[in-house]
């Protein structure tokens, strides 16, 4: 079946996880939410099998990935002092291997690094799928006018529901059936 080079596809897309810290969390509005959702989105792209990268800001300061997060041992996890993960050559050469040129991004904050490596991310030809329920940042209006910057500059704007079924195409399958159960 062949796909319009906007719609994201397990073989041209990956997941960025961004900035979801110990430290950062608690202050972070809505954080349970947050969480819940990165984690979906996180179970969905394994069970779909698409690539995923985490980052961490400055984790000296704002601690690791968060321990409720499901990250796995061998999970890339790429430390950045930039606000835009696109600022950091590992980050860039990471996903230059992944041949990925949708990217689907979620984590904190979404009217600064989120925000940033969107931008970033568009200006260097990616399509960007934002999102909208697991991104936060420490306070609603942040997180508001961060989606609202990012819409406005042509980022793909949706939630964890709709890319997980985006992605899997079809109903009827066991990858369906899987996918069904985290979202329930």
């Amino acid at each position: 079946m062949k796909h319009s080079a906007a719609i994201p596809t397990r073989d041209n897309t990956a997941l960025i996880i961004i900035d979801v810290q110990e430290r950062l969390l608690p202050v972070i509005s809505e954080g349970d939410e947050l969480i819940r959702n990165v984690n979906i989105l996180i179970s969905g792209a394994r069970i779909i099998g698409i690539p995923l990268l985490f980052t961490e800001q400055y984790p000296k300061g704002l601690g690791p990935t968060c321990a409720s997060v499901q990250k796995e041992s061998g999970d890339q996890v790429v430390e950045k002092i930039s606000f835009s993960c696109m600022g950091n050559s590992t980050f860039v050469e990471e996903i230059k291997k992944l041949n990925a040129n949708h990217l689907i991004l979620a984590g904190a904050e979404a009217h600064i690094c989120v925000l940033n490596t969107a931008l970033d991310a568009l200006d260097q030809n990616y399509t960007v799928h934002l999102v909208a329920d697991a991104v936060s940042s420490l306070t609603p209006a942040n997180r508001h006018f961060g989606i609202e910057r990012l819409r406005q500059s042509g980022a793909m704007i949706c939630t964890t529901e709709m890319i997980l079924f985006q992605l899997l195409k079809q109903a009827g399958t066991d990858t369906f059936k899987r996918i069904s159960k985290l979202i329930k």
